[in-house]
């Protein structure tokens, strides 16, 4: 494939080659960033589903993270909770809507990259 590239078969300009590795590396770091959000937000969903104790420092470290990805989507639905004997569980859907609005909102991001690296007569058929 690099042979046709240098041979300039292809049509595309020498440049368009590391253009298009630019855009996957891109693509690839959009993807990255959004799975660390995730896991981020489904820690905080489960330990919130299991009442964890905001004494531990660590649960405060990813409630405090989170909640910044989480704000947005805050008051969408309500929230149940449920007492238990020695911890309070709560089952917060905005949470979940946070983690698939994020996943959507990377996979757009990166369909764009994908489609500004495709020549115009590729993406007029579709390809």
């Amino acid at each position: 494939m690099a042979e046709m590239y240098a041979s300039g078969q292809s049509g595309l300009p020498p440049a368009e080659p590391q253009k298009n590795m630019d855009r996957a590396r891109m693509g690839r770091i959009v993807y990255y960033i959004v799975g660390v959000i995730e896991v981020l937000l489904a820690f905080r969903l489960v330990f919130q589903l299991l009442g964890a104790s905001l004494k531990s420092g660590f649960v405060q470290f990813i409630y405090s993270l989170s909640g910044v990805f989480n704000l947005p989507f805050s008051g969408i639905f309500s929230r149940a909770t449920t007492k238990g004997v020695e911890t309070v569980a709560v089952f917060d859907p905005s949470t979940i809507i946070a983690m698939i609005v994020y996943a959507i909102l990377a996979w757009g991001i990166v369909k764009l990259l994908v489609i500004s690296a495709q020549r115009p007569d590729q993406v007029e058929k579709g390809l």
